[in-house]
C-alpha cells in the first residue's frame, strides 16, 4: 500500500474509531449519526470513511458473517467496527424516526371501501394530500409528535408515507453500506426486528386479536360475529393501507441493494416484516371457513368470502407472485376456495334440516309455522347476495343425493315434484325452488296433525300465502323464482282457502236450506213449525260454535283476513237474510220467539269480525233485537 492509500485508510480509521470510542464512553444517551437533525456533515464524513474502508480494506475472507463489536479486540478490524456502528444506527433511525400510522387514516380506508358495490374497489385516485390536523389533540397520538402521514391512492390500495423522506434516504445510504460490508443478512435482521413490531400493533389498534385458530373455533357465534364484521373492516385497512405502505418502504430502502448472497430478491425484508402479521390475518377467515357448519352462519361467511375475494388482487399485487410472498397470497386464494365450500355445504345441510323438521305439535290457530317464516327470511336473505350465490352454486340439487332418510323411520319420504324446467333456471333458482318445495312437503305433514280440516286447510293457506307474499314482497328472489313457479303457489292458497269455507261454513249454510221444512195434506200452511224450530236453534249452536273456534284462528296477514271474511259474509248473509224474511213470522207468531231467532243480520256481520284474530270472541253479547 503506497503512502497516499495509507494516509487515506488512517484518516477514514480515524472517523470510525472517534465514533466507536464515543459509544464506548457511555455516560448517558449515546450520540448517533443519524439523528435527524440539521448538521450532516459528520454522517456524511462517517459514510464516506466507510467507503474508503472498503475499498482499502476488504474484509477478512471466510465464510460466516464478520465478528462482531463484542468480539476480542484483535479479530476486529476498523471496517467491522464500521459495520457494526452503522447497524446500530439503521436500527435508531427505524426506531426514532417513523411516523405515527393514524388510525384515522386506516379508518378512512376501510369506510371508503365498504361504500363501494359488489368487490368494487376505488376506480378514481385520490391526490395526494396532507391530513389536517385534528382539532383536539386527544383525539391523535401522533399529534404530540408534530408529524403527520401522507397518503396516495393507487386504485384500491393507499400507499401511506412511513417516514420522512430524509429519514428514508438515510436508511437507504446505511443499508447499501451493510450490504456491500458484507452485513446485509444483519441488515434485514434490524429491519424486521423493528418493524415487524410496527406492523403487528397496527393491527392491534385496526382490532385484529391474536387468536388461534382453535381459539377462534371455541368461541361462541354470537361472539364470533361481530369479529367478523371487524375483522372485514381491518382486513382492508392492513392489506390496502398497512401492507401495501410496507412494501412500498422496502422498496424506497431496499429495490437496489442485495442483502445476502441467499437473499437475492428486495422482497425478502418485506416479506419478513409483514409474513407472521399477514398469517395471523388469514388465521382468523381460515378457522372460519373450517368450522362447524350451521344456517346462522352462512351470510357472515359469505361476507368474509366476498371480502377476501376483493382482497385478492390487492394481496397478489403486494406479496408478488413468484416472489417471496407469494405463499400468502396462495394462502389467501386457498382460503377463499373452502369458504365458497363452507357456503354450499351449509345450503346443502340447510335442505337437509328444512326436510327432516319433524315437529310434531302444530301451531295455535293454524297460524304461519315458524319454519316457514325462518325459511322464506332465509332464502330472501340469500336473494339479497344473489351476486356472489350465483357464482359459487354451479350445480343443481337432487333428491337422491340431496336428501336422505338415513335409516329414520320416523323420515317422510320425499314425493315426486312437479318443478319448473331445470333448463330455465339457474342452479341458485334451482336450489331456492328446491327449498321452497321442500318447505311446502314439511308443511302438508304438519297440516296433518290439525283434527279439525277447516283449520288444517287455513294453516295451508296461512303458509302459502306467506311464501308467496315473502317472493313477491322481494324483487331479487321473484326473479329468481320466475312466475312460472309463482302462479302455482298463488292457486295452491287460494285453493286452500275455498276448501277452508267448503269444510268450515257447509255444515252452516246447509242450516239456511228448505229442505225437511215443508209438509203437505191436511190443513197445514205448508211450514213444519216444530222443524223450523229445530232449524233455527241448529244454526244457532253451529254459528255459536264456529264463532267461539274461530275466533281463535289466526289469520295474520290483515288484508288476507278481511278478503276471508267478506267471502264469508257473502255467502253467509245473503242466505240468512233470505231465510229470515221467508220464515221469521212463524216463529214470531209463536210464543218466546227470541229462543230461536237469536241473530239479526247485522248481528252476524259484526260477529263474523271476530274471525281470524287469534283470541277467545269479547264476552259482551253482539245480538241486537230481532224485531
Amino acid at each position: 500500500m503506497d503512502g497516499s492509500a495509507a494516509a487515506e485508510l488512517e484518516r477514514a480509521q480515524r472517523v470510525v474509531m472517534r465514533w466507536d470510542s464515543v459509544a464506548s464512553a457511555g455516560g448517558g444517551e449515546e450520540l448517533m449519526l443519524f439523528d435527524g437533525g440539521g448538521d450532516r456533515a459528520e454522517a456524511e464524513r462517517f459514510l464516506q470513511a466507510v467507503d474508503e474502508l472498503r475499498g482499502l480494506e476488504p474484509p477478512s475472507p471466510g465464510t460466516g458473517s464478520p465478528p462482531r463489536r463484542s468480539s476480542s479486540a484483535a479479530g476486529s478490524s476498523t471496517l467491522h467496527v464500521a459495520m457494526a456502528r452503522l447497524e446500530d444506527e439503521f436500527r435508531h433511525v427505524l426506531s426514532s424516526r417513523a411516523v405515527d400510522l393514524e388510525i384515522e387514516v386506516l379508518a378512512e380506508l376501510t369506510s371508503l371501501s365498504t361504500m363501494t358495490s359488489d368487490r368494487t374497489s376505488f376506480s378514481e385516485p385520490v391526490a395526494d394530500r396532507e391530513e389536517p390536523a385534528p382539532d383536539d389533540d386527544e383525539n391523535s397520538v401522533s399529534s404530540s409528535v408534530g408529524r403527520r402521514s401522507s397518503y396516495r391512492s393507487l386504485t384500491s390500495i393507499r400507499e401511506i408515507d412511513l417516514f420522512p423522506a430524509d429519514a428514508i434516504s438515510d436508511l437507504k445510504a446505511i443499508a447499501s453500506r451493510l450490504a456491500a460490508g458484507g452485513y446485509g443478512r444483519e441488515c434485514l435482521q434490524v429491519y424486521a426486528s423493528v418493524r415487524k413490531p410496527a406492523v403487528d400493533s397496527a393491527l392491534r389498534r385496526l382490532g385484529i386479536e391474536k387468536l388461534s385458530i382453535g381459539e377462534i373455533q371455541r368461541l361462541e357465534w354470537g361472539v364470533l360475529q361481530p369479529k367478523i364484521r371487524t375483522w372485514i373492516r381491518a382486513a382492508r385497512a392492513a392489506v390496502r393501507g398497512v401492507f401495501a405502505s410496507e412494501r412500498r418502504l422496502c422498496f424506497l430502502i431496499f429495490h437496489d441493494i442485495d442483502l445476502s448472497s441467499s437473499t437475492t430478491t428486495t422482497g425478502a425484508p418485506f416479506t419478513e416484516t409483514v409474513k407472521g402479521a399477514a398469517l395471523q390475518l388469514l388465521g382468523f377467515a381460515e378457522a372460519i371457513s373450517i368450522g362447524r357448519r350451521s344456517p346462522e352462519k352462512l351470510f357472515k361467511i359469505i361476507d368474509l368470502h366476498d371480502a377476501l375475494s376483493d382482497l385478492l388482487p390487492d394481496l397478489s399485487d403486494i406479496f408478488t407472485v413468484s416472489g417471496p410472498g407469494e405463499s400468502i397470497s396462495v394462502q389467501a386464494a386457498d382460503i377463499r376456495t373452502r369458504l365458497a365450500d363452507a357456503v354450499r355445504g351449509i345450503l346443502s345441510e340447510f335442505e337437509n334440516a328444512v326436510f327432516r323438521d319433524l315437529s310434531k305439535t302444530p301451531v295455535p290457530g293454524g297460524t304461519i309455522h315458524p319454519l316457514t317464516r325462518y325459511v322464506m327470511n332465509y332464502i330472501s336473505l340469500i336473494s339479497d347476495y344473489k351476486a356472489t350465490a350465483s357464482e359459487l352454486f354451479v350445480s343443481r340439487p337432487s333428491a337422491s343425493s340431496g336428501i336422505s332418510a338415513e335409516g329414520n323411520e320416523l323420515t317422510p319420504s320425499f314425493p315426486d315434484l312437479d318443478l319448473p324446467d331445470p333448463d330455465s333456471q339457474s342452479p341458485l333458482a334451482a336450489h331456492l325452488i328446491w327449498i321452497i318445495a321442500i318447505l311446502e312437503h314439511n308443511l302438508e305433514g304438519k297440516a296433518s296433525l290439525y283434527k279439525d280440516a277447516a283449520l288444517s286447510h287455513l294453516f295451508i293457506m296461512n303458509n302459502v300465502h306467506y311464501i308467496v307474499h315473502k317472493i313477491k314482497d322481494s324483487p331479487e328472489l321473484r326473479e329468481l323464482i320466475g312466475d312460472a313457479y309463482l302462479r302455482p303457489l298463488t292457486g295452491k292458497f287460494r285453493l286452500a282457502a275455498t276448501s277452508y269455507q267448503r269444510s268450515a261454513w257447509l255444515k252452516i249454510l246447509n242450516c239456511l236450506r228448505d229442505e225437511g221444512l215443508h209438509v203437505s195434506g191436511g190443513f197445514s200452511s205448508g211450514i213444519s213449525k216444530s222443524a223450523l224450530r229445530d232449524r233455527f236453534k241448529s244454526f244457532n249452536a253451529v254459528f255459536e260454535e264456529a264463532h267461539r273456534i274461530q275466533s281463535g284462528w289466526h289469520v295474520p296477514d290483515p288484508q288476507l283476513r278481511e278478503e276471508l271474511r267478506i267471502s264469508i259474509s257473502e255467502k253467509l248473509l245473503p242466505a240468512y237474510r233470505s231465510f229470515l224474511g221467508r220464515f221469521r213470522h212463524h216463529i214470531e207468531n209463536g210464543r218466546h220467539p227470541e229462543l230461536y231467532i237469536k241473530y239479526s243480520v247485522d248481528d252476524l256481520e259484526i260477529s263474523v269480525l271476530d274471525f281470524f284474530e287469534g283470541s277467545p270472541p269479547p264476552p259482551h253479547n253482539r245480538r241486537r233485537s230481532h224485531g
